[in-house]
């Protein structure tokens, strides 16, 4: 049948982990194009309408970047917590070498960002290339199909919802705004709610639900960005259903929100061209902060860690793929840009920085990619490579 010739290539693509991470790419060259067109002007009007009435009256932008990201949020706190609990972060000694990797990952582009940007007006936006994008990443590993071992994909998703958590920690301790106490108050009290009935056995998901409606409300109105009730939510869903919830938002979040999200954030007029633009210090902080500081300090991390003799490589992994994995990493795009939307407050700067995450993004996904491709299928793991040297070594 025609239509299965049609739907099969976009299923397998889907199955892959490679749609999510089209789709996000078409969505920003859509965006890019249609905003430097002649329908620009009313395209980006789209984004500014304003819905709902009283303290929900927020413009399209808002109500995807603090409403609809949420649900995103929501999804990544699942993760997190089914990891934790029982995944590939269920074992200390297992997750201390993605762990402390995603801390390097974070600290080295922050310090080079700043290294550019200290004592300016731009000093706020050192977060942004901290971030790895999941979908994007993985995405890039599933293209290289089996030239990418196993134990690498389980490295980066591991590595990457770490990234994700301190995302999220880094957002609501350092992007939120003046606190509102009593809305406070509001939100820990339904969240103590929530864990009482966790802890009660209550396994109905509506009444988690209806709470976390009232937890992101409250959590919206008290100071703190709106996204974190969604994590403090996930964290609360009882363990067994947190598979079915995964299943029943992964396709509408990856192929309908996400999408959403970069046709909103990406909606960027280029006047006078991209050169200007990027030699400023944020733009050069932010895209060598991806594309440089992501590998320095997850690799570097790793090679310590490994040197001191606190942790090995993962399984048939050697040191080239594990560089070719950090450049991978420095794909910043969905959380980068998120992070540059509550960063910056002059339109002009918040352009800049998404415009430096696209292209640092784009060239870590390169690089990255070239590095994984040609790294030799017969080369051998670093870890085999030490226990050879070492028997050679015995009398």
């Amino acid at each position: 049948m025609p239509i299965r010739r049609v739907l099969r290539p976009i299923r397998e693509l889907s199955d892959s982990g490679k749609l999510a991470g089209l789709l996000l790419l078409l969505a920003t060259l859509v965006s890019l194009g249609l905003s430097n067109s002649a329908a620009g002007p009313r395209y980006l009007g789209l984004w500014e309408l304003h819905l709902g009435s009283g303290l929900l009256n927020k413009s399209v932008a808002h109500w995807i970047n603090d409403g609809l990201m949420g649900i995103f949020f929501f999804l990544v706190g699942l993760e997190i917590k089914r990891e934790a609990i029982v995944g590939e972060l269920a074992e200390p000694r297992q997750a201390l070498l993605p762990a402390l990797a995603a801390v390097g990952g974070v600290a080295a582009p922050a310090l080079l960002y700043l290294a550019f940007n200290h004592g300016t007006s731009g000093a706020a936006g050192w977060a942004t290339p901290t971030a790895t994008d999941i979908a994007f990443s993985l995405g890039i590993l599933a293209l290289l199909g089996r030239h990418v071992p196993a134990g690498l994909r389980i490295f980066l998703t591991a590595l990457a919802i770490i990234d994700d958590l301190l995302a999220v920690l880094i957002i609501a301790f350092f992007y939120s705004g003046s606190l509102h106490w009593a809305y406070l108050g509001g939100a820990a009290g339904i969240f103590a709610l929530l864990l009482v009935l966790n802890k009660l056995g209550v396994k109905t998901l509506l009444i988690y639900l209806v709470l976390g409606l009232g937890l992101w409300f409250c959590v919206l109105e008290s100071g703190i960005h709106a996204t974190v009730a969604g994590v403090l939510l996930a964290l609360t869903i009882p363990l067994d259903r947190i598979e079915d919830i995964e299943h029943a938002l992964q396709r509408p979040v990856n192929y309908l929100l996400l999408p959403l999200f970069a046709l909103c954030n990406t909606a960027i007029v280029l006047n006078g061209g991209l050169g200007p633009v990027l030699h400023s210090p944020v733009a050069l902080g932010i895209g060598l902060g991806l594309l440089l500081g992501k590998p320095l300090g997850i690799v570097g991390m790793v090679g310590l860690l490994v040197r001191l003799g606190v942790a090995h490589l993962p399984a048939e992994v050697s040191w080239r793929q594990m560089v070719g994995l950090g450049f991978t990493a420095g794909i910043g795009f969905t959380m980068a840009i998120f992070i540059a939307t509550l960063a910056f407050h002059n339109p002009q700067a918040v352009d800049v920085a998404k415009l430096a995450v696209l292209l640092g993004s784009a060239l870590a996904a390169i690089v990255g990619a070239g590095v994984l491709w040609f790294a030799r299928a017969d080369e051998k793991p670093a870890e085999a490579e030490a226990t050879a040297s070492a028997t050679s070594e015995q009398p």
